[in-house]
């Protein structure tokens, strides 16, 4: 039985399908009340049936956390078609779905939790192993080339401007600047090779994007 933190309002109806399953659900009106209780929490469900805007806003910031809790939006018909990869969630699931269908979602993100790895388009990041490969193949990276590499797939299809990647990825006490990671991402993309290295989008006069299909 996995513990699930449904994120939305609190006077929403749940959907049937997680009405029916054993797991356990706690529910947060507001997202900081969610993200303090991050640690009791294996899903996080985050309700755009109501408010995309703000559901997107929620899902962003997860996808940001050091700690990374997979996110599965709820989405209603009208909302489906709002949702879009750049959100920076795990899945979906419709609330009109059998519990088949959410069970197996679930299920999933949940094995992917417990492998502890990234995978976005061909790359694979082995957080625990410290490895990484592209289309099946191991990459040799340096320790802030694999950090790199993690975090652009952690962050499939948004757009990280160099500030964020020196931020998150080098740490507020560095003091270089943005060309650092304009070597790193050509190093990268030298070490992947040329039949993968266009994942990696520069976005003119803002940062860089992996994109997982091309």
């Amino acid at each position: 039985m996995a513990r699930l933190s449904l994120l939305g309002p609190v006077d929403a109806p749940l959907p049937q399908a997680l009405e029916l399953l054993p797991h356990t659900i706690t529910r947060y009106e507001g997202l900081q009340e969610c993200l303090s209780h991050l640690d009791g929490a294996d899903v996080v469900l985050v309700d755009c049936r109501d408010e995309p805007a703000k559901a997107r806003e929620a899902c962003l910031q997860l996808s940001c956390l050091d700690r990374r809790v997979p996110v599965l939006v709820l989405a209603g018909q009208e909302t489906l078609s709002v949702i879009s990869p750049d959100w920076g969630h795990d899945d979906f699931l419709c609330d009109s779905a059998t519990p088949l269908e959410a069970e197996t979602r679930l299920r999933c993100l949940f094995t992917a939790q417990v492998a502890n790895e990234l995978v976005a388009g061909p790359f694979t990041v082995d957080e625990d192993g410290y490895t990484a490969t592209v289309g099946g193949k191991d990459l040799d990276l340096t320790y802030t080339e694999f950090e790199l590499l993690k975090y652009l797939v952690a962050h499939p299809g948004r757009v990280l401007s160099r500030g964020i990647l020196l931020t998150d990825v080098w740490g507020y006490d560095y003091y270089g600047g943005s060309r650092t990671v304009d070597v790193h991402i050509r190093r990268l993309r030298a070490k992947v090779g040329p039949e993968y290295e266009g994942h990696i989008q520069t976005v003119r006069s803002v940062g860089y994007r992996l994109q997982a299909e091309r």
